[in-house]
Order: C-alpha cells, then sequence, then structure tokens
C-alpha cells in the first residue's frame, strides 16, 4: 500500500518504492505516448509509416521486460545494460580519481559541476557502481518532468523532484522541503544525493556555484544546528564532470549567440527533451569524473561556495578540446584533436563558433586564474 501524504511528507517528490514499482511500469506500458515515444526512437526510419505494426510489438517487449522488474535496484539494473553499450558507443575512454575521498558505507551530498542534463548523474552513478558503492539519488528540476511517462522513469531511477515551478508562498514551502528531503535521505536512509551547483547547465563553461543552493540545504537546520554542524552532518563533497567533446555544444553556442544578438532566446516545448537524447546518443570522446573531499569548517554559505568552486575548478581534467581552445601549448594537442575540435564549428555563425570556442576555453582560464590567486 502506498503511503499517504500525512504518514509520508516526501511522496510527492521522491523516487519511488519498492512496492510501487509494479504499479508504475504497468501505467508506462499503457502510456501510448511512452510507447509512440519508444518506438520512434528504436525505429526513427519506420515509425511512421509502420507505426500501428510496431507500436504493439514495442508494448509487448516492454511488458516481458517489466515482468522480471520487481524492485528499484532491479530497474537500475536494467538500466545499467543500456549504459554499458552507450559509454561504449560514445566514450573512447571513462576515467575517475578521487575515490580515496570517499568510503562506501558513507551517504554523501555531491554538489555537481552541471554540462549535461542526464549524463552528469548518469556518469556519477556509474562510476560509483562500479567501484562498490551504492548509486545516488538525483535532483531533477520539474521544468524537465512536463511528460508524465518521463518523471515515472525519472523517479524509478532514483530521482526526486525539485520544484521550479512554485510561485509567490509556495517557493518557500517547496524550499523547505526539499531541503528536508535531502537531510532525511542523507541521515535517515543513509543514501546519497547528487544535485549541480546551480539551476541549470553551465553551458559557457564556467563551474560557480549558486549560494541560493546552499542556502536551502540549511532551511532545515538553521534552527536546531550551527552553519559548521550542518556540514559534518550532511558531508558535502564536490564533484567535477568534464567532457572531451559536449554533444549539445552547438545548441548551447547558438541559443547563447542569439541571446547576445537578440537579447533573448524561445525555447523549443521539448527542447529539453530533444538535449536528454542528444546527450545520451552523442559523441563525448574522454569523459573524466573526479571526487573531491568533503567540506567541514565553514561558517557561511558565500564560503561554502567559494570552497566547492574552488574543487570543481582544481580538479577539472582538461582535455585536448579544453586546452586548444584556450590556444595552451601541450603534448595532449595533435594534428588530429586539432581537425576534431574545429570540426565542431563547420557550418556556425562566426560568433556562436567563437562562443563555442570560448565554453571549452573556459575552464582552462578558470584553473589559471585560481592557481594565479593561490
Amino acid at each position: 500500500m502506498v503511503a499517504s501524504q500525512s504518514n509520508d511528507p516526501f511522496q510527492n517528490i521522491r523516487p519511488y518504492h519498492d512496492s510501487e514499482v509494479s504499479d508504475v511500469l504497468s501505467r508506462l506500458i499503457h502510456d501510448d505516448e511512452f510507447i509512440s515515444a519508444i518506438t520512434q526512437y528504436q525505429f526513427p526510419r519506420m515509425a511512421g509509416i509502420f507505426g500501428w505494426l510496431l507500436k504493439p510489438a514495442v508494448r509487448i517487449f516492454l511488458a516481458q521486460k517489466a515482468g522480471d522488474i520487481e524492485s528499484i535496484q532491479d530497474f537500475q539494473n536494467l538500466v545499467s545494460g543500456y549504459m554499458a553499450k552507450m559509454i561504449a558507443r560514445t566514450t573512447t575512454r571513462l576515467s575517475c580519481t578521487g575515490f580515496e575521498n570517499l568510503e562506501a558505507d558513507e551517504a554523501y551530498l555531491f554538489v555537481s559541476n552541471h554540462r549535461d542534463i542526464a549524463m552528469d548523474p548518469a556518469f556519477v552513478n556509474w562510476v560509483l557502481f562500479q567501484n562498490g558503492f551504492d548509486t545516488v539519488r538525483i535532483a531533477i528540476g520539474d521544468n524537465l518532468l512536463r511528460k508524465s511517462y518521463v518523471s515515472d522513469l525519472m523517479r524509478l531511477n532514483k530521482s526526486f523532484i525539485v520544484n521550479r515551478s512554485a510561485k509567490g508562498r509556495a517557493v518557500l514551502t517547496a524550499l523547505g522541503q526539499l531541503s528536508s528531503y535531502i537531510d532525511h535521505s542523507l541521515v535517515q536512509d543513509e543514501a546519497s544525493v547528487w544535485i549541480a551547483q546551480r539551476e541549470g547547465r553551465a553551458k559557457d563553461g564556467n563551474d560557480f556555484t549558486d549560494p541560493a543552493i546552499l542556502k536551502m540545504f540549511y532551511m532545515s537546520h538553521r534552527k536546531q544546528r550551527s552553519f559548521a554542524e550542518f556540514l559534518e552532518r550532511v558531508k558535502i563533497v564536490p564533484v567535477s564532470i568534464s567532457y572531451e567533446y559536449d554533444p549539445c555544444d552547438r545548441a548551447k553556442a547558438e541559443e547563447l549567440d542569439a541571446k547576445q544578438q537578440g537579447g533573448e532566446y524561445q525555447k523549443s516545448q521539448f527542447e529539453d527533451i530533444e538535449s536528454i537524447v542528444a546527450g545520451i546518443t552523442g559523441n563525448k570522446g574522454h569523459v573524466h569524473v573526479s571526487f573531491g573531499n568533503v567540506i567541514t569548517g565553514i561558517d557561511s554559505p558565500d564560503e561554502l561556495a567559494a570552497e566547492i568552486d574552488r574543487q570543481i575548478i582544481e580538479n577539472y581534467y582538461l582535455h585536448p578540446s579544453n586546452l586548444q581552445a584556450a590556444g595552451s601549448e601541450s603534448d595532449q594537442v595533435d594534428d588530429e584533436s586539432r581537425a576534431l575540435f574545429s570540426a565542431r564549428m563547420d557550418g556556425m555563425n562566426t560568433s556562436a563558433a567563437e562562443i563555442l570556442k570560448q565554453m571549452y576555453a573556459n575552464p582552462v582560464l578558470n584553473k589559471k586564474t585560481q592557481q594565479e590567486v593561490v
């Protein structure tokens, strides 16, 4: 039986429980829009003409798969098979550093830079799982969940909802609930959490933390404990994720260019979903995930934001694409890498191409600036 809101204060935002998996899967299998989306994705050339024939076959196939899934763990085990294939097809290498900073029996609040909507937490989950750690609970904005089947899939994969659409007084209520849920997850459930360092992706390549995110973390603690005590409790670990190639780089650059040229950019209805698909299926080259140190001994959100930024920038792995964009001399930059990077700007107008180049250069420049300050 599903708990009521009275004894489950996080029911509307939390990931699904094992007891809910069967009903959710049944709902997905009977969702015509979901079946159509899967059919279109798997058979892009045939779905239009032969959709009437393919959709029943897809529904039957998914029903058979669902029959073997009785828990969130079962669902993630199924996803891991597709994740392994995606990594093999779209990356040349996946590397990770910083595991010496973590203990498998601890729950951490991973505060990460944010470049790709779905793949950032997916890669963090993958490297954790491969090294004997539990997967994380993932914060995801409700702006990405306009389709009910997308929300169901995300919550089956241990995602919880950040209510960004709240207005007026409801904003404080939503933030308080989110703060309480994150603490509940870490302390009561002993489950790690992944959340981006700011709302939205760093489309310009500048990875800086919004202190408002950190103030939200502290909301449910401020009447009970000091900021330093809160830090000891939640174990914040900065995470740096770097992609040799960003599958959405052209789209990001063209969006930023449109804003510079005209002052605004009108996002299409399902542009975020298209970005998710592009991020999953596009070439990423070498991907690196780096875990920082647990942060303690800090007394304010602004100081905490500065320390998260310091670790994310310091631990960011610089690829040949970054070094070439910044004009750095390096043995890593050879003729092949130059050609591959230059090809990413083919056909772009001059201003958008310059933005794309700067996007890759900014991690190098930020690291240099940080080193000069130190």
